[in-house]
C-alpha cells in the first residue's frame, strides 16, 4: 500500500480544486447576484469557470477532433479505426471516407512522456492531405490492470516492431521526441530478426539518441539524480479509484507539476489573463488559451518500469548511443540497418532535445550508405515547432514528404532485379 496514499492525495487535491471552481461559478452565476451591482461576482464566476475547466481536463483524454477532411473540393468524413489493439497501446488509422487510399503510408510514433498521442493532432491533420496516417495511441497506465504485467522500454520497442510488421514493408515511420531512439532500435531489431518487415524510411524528429551530445536541463537532471532517489520520489501506486489499482506508476499529475514549474510565471500570467477575458465575456470555449491548455494539461500516468528504464538505459547508460541496447535477450545492432533511409530533424532552439542529440543516429548507421542518410536543422525552431506549427507546416513537412517519395519502392525494384 506504500505510496498509494500520496497518489490519492494528489487526486483528492485536483478533485477539490475542480469542485471549488464549479462551486464559485455556480454561486457567482446565481440570479440574485444581478440585484447587487458588484463586478466581483463577474470575476468570481470567471475564476470558477477557468479553475473548474483547468482541473477537470487533467484527467480527461482529449478527443482527436479530426472529423472532416477536404479533398478535391469535397468534404470527407474522417473516422478513427483501431488496427491493432494491445493492453498498453493501440495502433490506430485515420480513415478518410469516400477517398481513395493515398500512396504514402505513414506511421507516426507518438511519445509516451506524460501527454496523450493527441499532442500530435496538428501533425496528423497536416499529413492527412497527402498520406494514409497511422499512429501509436498509448494508454494511461492507471487504467491498465496489474494483471496485464509490466511495460518497459523493451516492451515499447517490441510493440513498435509488431506494429511495423502488421503494416508491412511499404510503411514510412516518423518518430517524434521521446520514442526516437526506440524507433531506431525497433528498426534495427527487425533488421536482425525479420529484415523483410523493415520500413522504407525512418524520420527521426527531435529525440535523444545520444543525450550527451548536447546537454540540456533534461539530460542534466538525468545525471544529477540517482535511480534510487528517482524511484523514491517519483514513483507511486495507483489508488483504488482506477482499474490499474496497485500498479506502480510515474503519475501524470506529478509530471505536469514539473512541466508547469519550468515556466511558472508564464503559466500564471496566462491564467490571470484568461480570468480577465472571461470576466469581460471575451473568452470562448475554443479560444487560443483553451485550445492550448486542453491539450497541455491532459496528462497520463506512465508505468514505473517504463519511466525508470528510460532514464537509466537511454539517458544514464546511453545504451542506444553506445549501440549495446538489448531487446528480448537480443543485442540490437544499429549497424544492421542497411536498406532503410534515415533522416533526422532538429530545431536550432530546441531546449529539450538539443541539436546533436538526434543526428547522432546517423553515426550509428555504419551499414547504411551515405546516400540513404539525411539531416536537417530548422533555424529558429524550438522543440514543439519541429513537429507542429509554422516551422513544421512550411519547411519541415515538405522536406519529410520529399524524403518519403525519394525512398519509396526501391526495395521492391531490387527484389525484381534479383528475380530476373
Amino acid at each position: 500500500m506504500r505510496y498509494m496514499a500520496t497518489y490519492d492525495l494528489m487526486e483528492a487535491t485536483r478533485n477539490t480544486n475542480q469542485w471549488l471552481g464549479a462551486t464559485a461559478l455556480a454561486m457567482a452565476s446565481s440570479p440574485f447576484t444581478g440585484l447587487i451591482p458588484n463586478p466581483m461576482f463577474q470575476v468570481m464566476a470567471a475564476w470558477g469557470e477557468v479553475t473548474e475547466r483547468t482541473f477537470a481536463r487533467m484527467i480527461t483524454k482529449p478527443d482527436w477532433g479530426i472529423r472532416t477532411f477536404t479533398s478535391g473540393g469535397k468534404d470527407h468524413l474522417v473516422t478513427v479505426e483501431t488496427v491493432v489493439e494491445r493492453p498498453f497501446g493501440d495502433l490506430i488509422h485515420f480513415k478518410v471516407q469516400g477517398s481513395k487510399p493515398k500512396a504514402r503510408k505513414v506511421m507516426l510514433v507518438a511519445p509516451m512522456s506524460g501527454h496523450y498521442a493527441t499532442l500530435l493532432r496538428s501533425t496528423v491533420k497536416s499529413l492527412l492531405v497527402d498520406c494514409e496516417v497511422y499512429i501509436t495511441d498509448w494508454h494511461n497506465a492507471r487504467d491498465i490492470p496489474v494483471s496485464e504485467g509490466k511495460f518497459d522500454v523493451e516492451d515499447y520497442t517490441l510493440y513498435l516492431a509488431d506494429f511495423m510488421r502488421h503494416l508491412g514493408p511499404d510503411i514510412h515511420i516518423i518518430a517524434v521526441c521521446q520514442p526516437v531512439p526506440l524507433a531506431l532500435a525497433a528498426t534495427a531489431y527487425l533488421a536482425g530478426e525479420d529484415p523483410d518487415a523493415q520500413p522504407r524510411s525512418l524520420t527521426l524528429i527531435g529525440g535523444p539518441v545520444d543525450p550527451d551530445a548536447a546537454a540540456t536541463d533534461v539530460t542534466d537532471f538525468g545525471r544529477r539524480v540517482t535511480m534510487g532517489q528517482l524511484e523514491e520520489t517519483a514513483i507511486q501506486r495507483v489508488g483504488f479509484k482506477y482499474a490499474g489499482a496497485g500498479r506502480m506508476v510515474y503519475p501524470g499529475l506529478l509530471q505536469l507539476a514539473s512541466f508547469v514549474s519550468m515556466n511558472r510565471d508564464r503559466h500564471l500570467q496566462a491564467f490571470s489573463d484568461q480570468i480577465v477575458r472571461a470576466s469581460k465575456g471575451e473568452a470562448s470555449d475554443h479560444d487560443a488559451h483553451n485550445r492550448f491548455y486542453d491539450e497541455y494539461l491532459a496528462v497520463m500516468d506512465m508505468t514505473a518500469e517504463f519511466y525508470l528504464s528510460t532514464v537509466e538505459r537511454i539517458f544514464k547508460n546511453r545504451e542506444i548511443a553506445k549501440n549495446c541496447f538489448v531487446v528480448n535477450g537480443v543485442t540490437v545492432d544499429i549497424g544492421a540497418i542497411t536498406d532503410v533511409a534515415v533522416k533526422t530533424v532538429e530545431g536550432a532552439k530546441d531546449d529539450i532535445s538539443a541539436p546533436g542529440q538526434c543526428v547522432a543516429a546517423l553515426d550509428l548507421l555504419t551499414g547504411l550508405p551515405e546516400s540513404k542518410k539525411a539531416s536537417h536543422v530548422e533555424p529558429g525552431a524550438g522543440h514543439y515547432g519541429i513537429f507542429a506549427g509554422k516551422s513544421w507546416r512550411n519547411n519541415i513537412r515538405p522536406l519529410v514528404l520529399d524524403f518519403i517519395d525519394t525512398n519509396s519502392g526501391k526495395r521492391e525494384k531490387k527484389a525484381k532485379l534479383k528475380a530476373v
